[in-house]
């Protein structure tokens, strides 16, 4: 049973004063099962804090289901 899971999320942010659109997430899938234990690693702009976001319902994504 999947307690987390991520299909094809995607998530872009408009950069100001230019409004050049930014791809912070891409395509992201994850699962995760009871009793798994996962953590987040990447360099910093790997998308790791608006994954969470997106999770957390902070941010709403582009692209993509979470549940």
């Amino acid at each position: 049973m999947n307690i987390i899971s991520f299909s094809g999320v995607s998530k872009r942010y408009t950069s100001w004063p230019r409004g050049n659109k930014v791809l912070a997430l891409d395509g992201f899938s994850l699962e995760i099962e009871q009793g798994e234990v996962f953590g987040f690693l990447g360099p910093n702009g790997a998308g790791k804090s608006t994954a969470l976001k997106i999770l957390l319902n902070f941010v709403y994504p582009y692209a993509g289901t979470v549940h």
